[in-house]
């Protein structure tokens, strides 16, 4: 059976990215924040928009807000998100005392557009978060990624999360999804 090379590079194309989403998920739940950083690039832009209850039949413009134009829950660049890094190390963070128990996990990766040296990525999150005894938090939702190779390795360059809920249940964001 002749092998399609087209279809063995895209596989092998995904399975670096996933395993790049897979290290990155693991640096977070280890809170290895400022390994985590050097997976940025130094354009990174970060989003997190608003989700709204639509009725059937509605446009899906209408479901979430657009970052840079509308409010959101983040719309944030590689610099804001230093300063967060640097607030969590100081081990004073008032949301992060004791430390929060994190498990993210990411699945359903997809290859969107290949464009090298960079891929738009999709996939599905999920992360658990337990602090003190009893606060128990479940983001659920899906992300969309603009990875860009440098060298052997990733980084992103920018990052939506869609959340899916539209009220938060979470007492604060202060973890990275």
């Amino acid at each position: 059976m002749p092998i399609d090379e087209a279809l063995l590079e895209r596989m092998l194309l995904r399975e670096s990215v996933s395993e790049f989403l897979y290290r990155e998920a693991d640096l977070l739940d280890e809170r290895r924040y400022t390994e985590w950083l050097d997976m940025l690039a130094e354009d990174y832009q970060y989003s997190v928009p608003l989700r709204m209850n639509v009725a059937f039949g509605e446009t899906d413009a209408r479901e979430e807000t657009r970052a840079g134009r509308e409010i959101c829950w983040f719309d944030e660049g590689k610099e804001t998100m230093s300063l967060r890094v640097d607030q969590l190390n100081t081990g004073l963070h008032w949301a992060e005392e004791p430390v929060s128990r994190i498990s993210h996990l990411v699945t359903n990766i997809r290859l969107d557009a290949v464009e090298l040296p960079e891929v738009a990525v999709s996939c599905r999150f999920l992360v658990y978060r337990n602090r003190v005894a009893d606060e128990t938090d479940f983001l659920v939702g899906r992300r969309k990624d603009r990875l860009r190779q440098v060298g052997d390795s990733w980084h992103v360059v920018r990052r939506e999360l869609l959340l899916d809920q539209s009220v938060l249940l979470a007492k604060n964001l202060s973890i990275f999804v």
